[in-house]
């Protein structure tokens, strides 16, 4: 093996020893199946949802907010995805002892104030891309939108106290769009992402209304040395309303907060607050031009060191 590469051996006390292929399977069943106190073994006992199940309701559920109008769709459709979800729901620890059906109810009751803020998103995404030709195209084709419905759907789900589900739903979107919002995150009236590959906006990040961001922002918290220890303390910065960030910036940080009407460029690299009405900008770097001797076009491009 080449540098300092090693290879990785189970455990000696892990092992299954037989020789006889029988017996190989028969261990194999006993080792896999012998409860123990490790983390996968926890994870199992807190539940883990169906992957299929849980894509399935919420691009149902998504379609449904966005797209249907239709009231006898809606009358058959509406209880379909309530029932699917008290499925989903009984199998989880839920908050408090809060039965399923009340968890549900109260999350059927908060998709027209869901629907009302895709709305405005649309609008803003129509507003300032004017690579847009209708709203149906932005519906249909922009991952954005995609990724901010599938937001804001597990987002009200994780506002209920709804363990493993909502997250399960936003990585589905960052599949699908590349898009990682992660459903704790807090996020205003009227956002529009741009394009929005490689975006990251991370749990206890807060952004305003009327805030766009362009592909590649990265919205996290600083590494810290011993992360679990500030679970649920804020590690992501704040934006404030009206505030734009360009393409490839990275802003850090649970005390980092860009004041409203605020401009961030491209690749800035942010970890301290700035005012209201800012605008932070790199320093452009040099560029060299040269012109090759001789006619113009005649010389091999291969002639020249980068």
């Amino acid at each position: 093996m080449r540098g300092d590469a090693r290879l990785v051996l189970a455990p000696e006390e892990t092992r299954v020893t037989p020789s006889d292929p029988d017996d190989i399977i028969k261990a194999t069943i006993a080792a896999l199946s012998t409860p123990g106190d490790d983390a996968l073994t926890k994870a199992a006992a807190d539940g883990i949802p169906d992957r299929g199940e849980v894509i399935e309701w919420v691009e149902r559920t998504r379609a449904l907010v966005l797209l249907e109008r239709d009231r006898s769709v809606l009358r058959s459709e509406l209880p379909y995805l309530a029932e699917r979800l008290e499925k989903l729901l009984v199998k989880l620890p839920l908050p408090n002892g809060k039965a399923p059906r009340a968890l549900v109810e109260d999350f059927i009751r908060r998709l027209p104030a869901v629907r009302t803020l895709l709305a405005e998103d649309l609008e803003a995404a129509f507003e300032g891309d004017p690579a847009a030709r209708s709203y149906a195209e932005i519906v249909v084709s922009y991952p954005a939108l995609h990724a901010v419905a599938t937001y804001r759907i597990a987002h009200e789900l994780c506002r209920l106290g709804v363990p493993i589900l909502p997250r399960m739903m936003t990585e589905h979107a960052h599949d699908r769009t590349g898009i990682d919002i992660n459903p704790g995150a807090r996020i205003g009236r009227r956002f529009f992402i741009d394009h929005g590959t490689g975006v990251v906006i991370g749990e206890t990040t807060e952004i305003g209304d009327n805030v766009r961001i362009y592909q590649g922002v990265t919205l996290g918290a600083r590494s810290p040395r011993h992360g679990e220890m500030l679970r649920g303390v804020k590690r992501h910065p704040t934006i404030e309303d009206n505030v734009v960030i360009y393409a490839g910036a990275t802003i850090l940080g649970g005390e980092t907060v860009v004041g409203r009407g605020s401009v961030i460029g491209g690749n800035v690299w942010l970890v301290e607050s700035v005012p209201e009405d800012s605008k932070v900008t790199l320093e452009p770097p040099r560029q060299r031009v040269r012109q090759r001797p001789g006619p113009a076009g005649s010389s091999d491009p291969n002639h020249w060191d980068v």
